[in-house]
Order: C-alpha cells, then sequence, then structure tokens
C-alpha cells in the first residue's frame, strides 16, 4: 500500500474512533477519481458513516456531518447514514458518485445493500441538471476569459459527456472519464481531448494556457443542449419511501 493509501486509512481509523462511528464506504472523489488528475491534485475521501442506534434517538441530533481534514493534502469529509439516504431519494447525482468510484479506501458488506437499494432512486432528470449546471457554471466562471486553465476545461467537460451517457443509457455514468470518452462525439472533438489530455500531465492546476477552440466550441453548445434536455425530461423521482427506510432500519437496527 502506498504511503498515502496508509495514511488515509488511518485517519479513517481516526475518525471511527473519535467520533464513535461506523464508516460503511469511503472513496476518492474528484479528480483522482475521475482519472485527470494533475502532479499537484489534492486527496479528495468522501465516506458515509452510521452511529450507534441510540444517537438516532437523541432529541438533540448530532450533525449529519463530519469535516475532518482540509488542507494542500488531505480534503476529507463524510455524510452520515440519514442524511445519505435522503439525498438518494432526491437522486443526488454526486453521492452516486461517490458509490461509484473505483477508488475505494474502505467498504462493506452493509454498503453492497445500500448501494442495491440506491439504484431504484437514481433520477434522469435530476442528475442531466446536476451535470449541465456543473458544466455551466464552469464555463461561466473559468471558460470565457482569453487564456484557462486546461484543468477547468475537464470540469465541464466531464458533466457534459456524463449527461449525454445518461441520454443514450438511461441510467448512472461512469465515474472514471476514459470510460466517458467511449461515447459517440463530434468530429474532432476525441483527438482534442486525447491531445489536451497529454498537455495536461505535463502542467501544473494554475498554469493558463490558450483555448482549444474544438473543445471550447463543443462546452459552449452542448451546454445550451443539455438544458433543453433536462427542461423537456419528465419528474422521474422515485417519491416511494419505502425501500430507502427499510434498508435505514436494518442499518441501524441490525
Amino acid at each position: 500500500m502506498r504511503d498515502i493509501e496508509k495514511e488515509i486509512s488511518k485517519k479513517l481509523d481516526e475518525i471511527e474512533e473519535k467520533e464513535g462511528v461506523r464508516i460503511l464506504h469511503a472513496v476518492e472523489s474528484g479528480s483522482r477519481a475521475w482519472g485527470f488528475a494533475s502532479p499537484d491534485s489534492d486527496y479528495d475521501v468522501r465516506f458515509v458513516y452510521v452511529r450507534p442506534k441510540e444517537d438516532y434517538l437523541r432529541l438533540d441530533e448530532p450533525r449529519d456531518v463530519i469535516e475532518w481534514q482540509l488542507d494542500e493534502v488531505l480534503d476529507i469529509n463524510g455524510w452520515d447514514l440519514k442524511k445519505a439516504l435522503r439525498q438518494f431519494s432526491k437522486g443526488n447525482a454526486t453521492l452516486f458518485e461517490w458509490s461509484g468510484s473505483t477508488i475505494v479506501y474502505r467498504t462493506t458488506s452493509d454498503w453492497k445493500k445500500i448501494q442495491e437499494v440506491s439504484r431504484q432512486y437514481f433520477s434522469e432528470k435530476a442528475a442531466v441538471y446536476h451535470y449541465y449546471g456543473t458544466a455551466n457554471s464552469t464555463f461561466q466562471g473559468y471558460l470565457l476569459g482569453d487564456t484557462v486553465r486546461y484543468k477547468k476545461y475537464f470540469y465541464a467537460l466531464r458533466p457534459l459527456l456524463a449527461a449525454r451517457y445518461i441520454e443514450k443509457y438511461h441510467a448512472a455514468p461512469p465515474v472514471l472519464f476514459d470510460d466517458l470518452l467511449k461515447l459517440d462525439m463530434p468530429q474532432g472533438l476525441k483527438a482534442a481531448i486525447d491531445e489536451l489530455l497529454e498537455i495536461k500531465k505535463k502542467t501544473i492546476e494554475r498554469e493558463e494556457n490558450p483555448h482549444m477552440l474544438v473543445i471550447r466550441s463543443f462546452i459552449e453548445a452542448e451546454i445550451a443542449r443539455q438544458k433543453e434536455i433536462a427542461d423537456a425530461l419528465p419528474d422521474d423521482h422515485n417519491k416511494d419511501w419505502t425501500a430507502l427506510n427499510t434498508i435505514f432500519r436494518e442499518m441501524i437496527y441490525g
């Protein structure tokens, strides 16, 4: 195990001991999980935990998040099980990404049960709106200037490709950017992305570069297209709480 993985495992042990919780699932999120980390990217560790059943019967319930560490190397925080299940009910795309991350630091058989239940609550409309919003925020905030940090392209490209995946397969998209690149895409875009990936491997996150017009034009057009798609999608949220309530009780009471 690499030193950083040992350090993360140690931090997770500390959280369980000092917070009195049991971690059900801990993963890498963000650029490392997506597969396009820069040489100086930090580690974004996200986890879901459960407290002893007595804590869920208190009038003064504990906070439903644990914000453990944030520095230049490690960003570690997690959600309580109740919060996570409520977010699954809303079709929270970020939580589905945690669940689908291929970089897993810790997991349990209980999480596999939760993961099975969560699939009933994936919402195409919620996910496409999320990915459209992420791409649009990146475009408006970082891609309108004369130069660009190339990593910002990926923060728009990946959500747009994720939305295209949903459009084609009607399912939660894969987390890895390489898997999304298997989708059909406009002529010239794949070659431009491959070139961008090679450049990015050698540049630091804050380096400013000239725009790649093929990529920028695709992002601008696809943002508009995905907004139209999201607006037209029917509300497909699963409003039946039965499965979530059942798995919550099983995790709390056994």
